[in-house]
């Protein structure tokens, strides 16, 4: 792969947590499972990707997500959060900030409505993003950090692309049925080794992967008990609260995840505004995510005890919750001005870049959404 190279700090680091990873394959007998694997890339403390010092979104990062784009992405946002609000309570829950530009549009926007948010709250496992977060919401008293999920909510959870990022198993099928990828060392490199499933994840892959018996001999996929597990604190947390989740991600539902040409699964690795295969670089440099089965996360929700409110592409999403109308408050003889945020809005919703790809599922209970919101669900095609 011709990537950039890092300095030799991050270099350093990313080789003190190899060494650690490497250690830990050691101590479990010679592998471990895919998801504990990128559980310590990702949020090793002081050394993961998530917990460790590097710029993580914006040009001098690996990506960029919606919210940088245009704040009225979280203005179209707001509009949704105010109805569910006026149901349930003045909360606000959101995981995984970013650089907190979400939060500052959305608490914007609503402020601007005459709605007043009591206690904006962020989980953020980053402390490099939570730091950009606290010096960008610096104007706004009402935002507090937590280290866990509150034991009880009522309000809005806001996720967006969150989902993605939350480890998963790795399963290949093999001629004599369904293996587990580890992870183990071979000749000082981390490598893939299969190993057959114990019988949680054996339920899993039957649960989680239609016709699952049928598919092709070497289909390597994701299986999502973590982003399973996160639904059903979510719905522990809003208890006998009212409420709703709003999560963004871009995935599919399980029908259009494992389709036969998706035989080597969705694991993406971003790297300095590069995409690429291969988790086993540079742990703790770059970040490592998988599409997200939006079937899987719905069916836990509900299983859990939530409803299931919408799901549909973000496009519709956004459309439906105003975003032509904010589109039209802007002047376009200003072109400096409406220009930009032009460009911005068609990334959101183009089928061809994140209006199809990225979709949004809404769980709650004891609060309903706007008519354009209710009337745009597809859920039945999960």
């Amino acid at each position: 792969m011709s990537l950039p190279l890092p300095d030799s700090d991050a270099l350093a680091a990313s080789h003190t947590l190899q060494r650690q990873i490497a250690a830990e394959i050691a101590h479990a007998g010679g592998a471990i499972s895919f998801a504990r694997f990128m559980e310590l890339a990702l949020y090793a403390p002081q050394l993961g990707y998530y917990s460790g010092g590097a710029a993580k979104l914006g040009q001098a990062g690996d990506f960029t997500t919606a919210p940088e784009t245009t704040p009225l992405f979280g203005a179209a946002l707001a509009r949704v959060a105010a109805a569910i609000i006026a149901q349930s309570e003045a909360h606000i829950l959101e995981f995984g900030a970013g650089t907190g530009k979400l939060a500052r549009d959305v608490l914007t926007a609503l402020g601007a409505a005459g709605v007043v948010v009591e206690r904006y709250d962020i989980i953020e496992l980053s402390g490099e993003l939570r730091a950009r977060q606290q010096e960008a919401l610096r104007d706004f008293p009402q935002v507090r950090w937590l280290d866990d999920f509150p034991p009880a909510f009522s309000g809005v959870v806001l996720a967006n692309e969150v989902l993605d990022a939350m480890p998963v198993q790795i399963v290949r099928k093999d001629a004599d049925g369904w293996r587990e990828l580890m992870v183990t060392v071979e000749g000082g490199a981390f490598a893939f080794v299969p190993q057959a499933p114990d019988s949680a994840l054996a339920a899993r892959i039957a649960a989680q992967i239609p016709e699952h018996d049928t598919l092709e001999t070497g289909y390597t996929t994701e299986v999502h008990a973590i982003g399973c597990g996160f639904m059903g604190s979510l719905a522990r947390m809003f208890g006998s609260g009212r409420g709703a989740a709003i999560l963004i991600d871009y995935g599919f539902p399980a029908h259009e995840y494992y389709l036969d040409q998706r035989v080597g699964g969705t694991l993406m690795c971003h790297y300095r505004h590069h995409a690429h295969p291969e988790p086993f670089y540079l742990p703790g440099l770059q970040d490592i995510t998988a599409h997200v089965d939006f079937t899987a996360m719905a069916l836990a929700a509900q299983d859990a005890g939530l409803d299931v409110l919408a799901y549909m592409s973000q496009a519709a999403f956004l459309l439906g919750a105003g975003l032509g109308e904010l589109m039209m408050e802007l002047d376009p003889a200003d072109p400096l001005r409406y220009l930009p945020q032009a460009n911005a809005v068609q990334k959101l919703v183009s089928p061809a870049e994140m209006g199809e790809l990225f979709k949004v599922l809404v769980v709650g209970q004891a609060v309903s959404l706007p008519d354009a919101i209710a009337g745009a669900d597809r859920s039945h095609r999960l």
